[in-house]
């Protein structure tokens, strides 16, 4: 098996992780892959025909299918690659059998993808250059969801056969960066002006932070614990196959299940942001606006689109710009600030309002309407996100706040996921988990350490990842299960005294300072060549 590592891994310590699953196991595996793929098809059917979208070509749909395939694969992907971190601290400190750790891990994955809040989705999503997004049924959009997909999946299937804890969230990050400056170097731009670099580094620090709190977190936690906890045999290696006592057990019972369900809200969520993009590209129609709107917010609206023009013209009062959509098209784009960019503002909210409140229901809009307005309050509602942050536009206080209600408006009508697509992601993380998770557990669970991990750095570890974890999800920021717990369980070993393979510590540094390069070169290579091809 290729390795990564120099150091040696003791046989005996893993001879659990080989044994194979049953046929129980298999048929529970083809099962659930069978319901999903037919819970699928059956919803987009619906969808479709509910929406009264007939096919004129076939295209956009096979591309669509084909999309569907590499998101969810993806996902797959995602699961065996990083909820392996998950399981790593129970399977080691023998407190679950190793497959029936992974079973369970992929079913609280499974319950934390289908309660997420979609936070995180739509924040990953807000990283891809502004005129894919509004022409994402394009082929260049296609072009876009391609490379940065595949880009994602040949990065994690590259470390995990290596071996090595590399962040999905990381790489999809820098695949997603890759073909923001591809784009725009491919149309004769400077490539730093393709990348929202204000919400880019955003991202960026909550990935960086996020490994340094779980160091210094999980190392501070182990040494209260031997302070207040003066049982020896909690901070020594396991012997045999016993397990640990039964609350020290129930802890990290209960923190695996924590990790694995925070991984799914946090991480599954990647995986719906960008089949949502992929939907309203193929079949606008049916995705593009959330048909089911309650009545009330459909009022709310027309009130607060009319309230936000009335203040934003009383504040401006100038005249309306003949190409209002090409004006926010390029702020949003440039972020260079006119007048004019408020008076065109003003006009696409106006539009917006009037259309809503003539159909009355998001539902009502006809086909040939249902991309263009989603468009425009995508247009309008970026164009405010970044008009809050401009320091030199003078608005009363009474315009922001009618501005902010619009955009939280728009956000209800066009930032929506359907339960269907919560369940696919769902099954394609958990079903991932259940599958090729032994040689990042192996990494996790031996060589980070110069001893064997036991029970209180097992609990430490993953107590505090679950709580940073599910800190970022509330925030609606990605982080990398990974990463947290890697640096967890390194910080265990410091503050235990137990010594760090500095080996490991390196090569898990090397493989975070490579993923963004190698992941934004990759991708936007990919680009280059789908936008040729198709």
């Amino acid at each position: 098996m290729p390795d990564a590592f120099a150091t040696p891994v003791d046989q005996t310590r893993v001879a659990s992780l080989d044994r194979r699953a049953g046929l129980a196991t298999a048929a529970l595996f083809l099962g659930l892959l069978s319901l999903g793929l037919a819970y699928t098809v059956f919803s987009l059917v619906s969808d479709i025909s509910h929406a009264g979208a007939a096919p004129v070509t076939w295209l956009p749909y096979i591309l669509l299918g084909v999309a569907l395939v590499i998101a969810l694969g993806f996902e797959f992907v995602n699961g065996f690659h990083d909820t392996a971190n998950a399981v790593a601290t129970v399977i080691y400190t023998h407190s679950m059998p190793a497959n029936f750790a992974v079973l369970w891990s992929g079913a609280f994955n499974f319950l934390g993808v289908l309660v997420s809040s979609g936070a995180v989705a739509f924040g990953i999503i807000s990283l891809l250059p502004v005129e894919l997004i509004l022409q994402v049924g394009s082929s260049a959009g296609f072009a876009m969801v391609f490379a940065l997909l595949i880009a994602a999946i040949v990065w994690n299937l590259g470390t995990w056969w290596l071996g090595l804890p590399a962040s999905s969230s990381h790489t999809l990050i820098g695949s997603i960066i890759g073909v923001g400056v591809a784009n725009a170097l491919m149309h004769g731009r400077d490539g730093t002006s393709g990348v929202d670099w204000a919400q880019a580094t955003k991202v960026g620090w909550s990935l960086l932070l996020s490994p340094m709190i779980g160091f210094g977190c999980a190392a501070l936690l182990i040494v209260v614990l031997r302070a207040l906890v003066k049982r020896e045999d909690l901070y020594r290696e396991p012997v045999g196959r016993q397990p640990p006592p039964w609350w020290i057990r129930s802890l990290l019972i209960l923190s695996c299940t924590g990790v694995s369900f925070a991984h799914g809200s946090n991480d599954g969520q990647k995986g719906m942001g960008l089949i949502m993009l992929i939907l309203v590209g193929a079949v606008p129609t049916a995705y593009a606006l959330n048909r089911a709107m309650p009545a009330d917010h459909v009022a709310a609206f027309v009130q607060v689109a009319e309230a936000a023009k009335k203040s934003l013209s009383a504040d401006v009062r100038r005249a309306e710009p003949a190409e209002p959509r090409a004006v926010l098209s390029e702020y949003v784009r440039m972020h260079h600030m006119k007048d004019v960019v408020l008076t065109s503002l003003a006009t696409i909210i106006g539009e917006t309002g009037e259309q809503v409140r003539q159909y009355g229901s998001l539902a009502r809009f006809p086909t040939e309407a249902v991309a263009n307005v989603r468009n425009d309050m995508y247009l309008a509602a970026e164009t405010i996100r970044y008009v809050a942050k401009e320091k030199s536009v003078l608005l009363s206080a009474k315009t922001h706040a009618d501005l902010a209600a619009y955009r939280q408006e728009t956000d209800v009508a066009t930032k929506f996921i359907p339960l269907w697509v919560k369940v696919v992601v769902a099954i394609a993380l958990g079903l991932g988990t259940m599958v090729g998770w032994k040689r990042i557990v192996v990494t996790v669970g031996e060589k980070i350490g110069k001893t064997h991990m036991n029970y209180a750095q097992g609990a430490s570890a993953a107590f505090v990842a679950m709580a940073t974890i599910g800190a970022a999800d509330t925030f609606g920021l990605p982080v990398s299960t990974t990463h947290v717990l890697s640096s967890g369980i390194a910080g265990t070993m410091a503050g235990n005294g137990s010594g760090v393979r500095w080996l490991t510590i390196r090569n898990l540094a090397t493989t975070w300072v490579l993923t963004l390069p190698a992941a934004i070169i990759l991708s936007g290579s990919l680009y280059w060549l789908f936008s040729q091809l198709i």
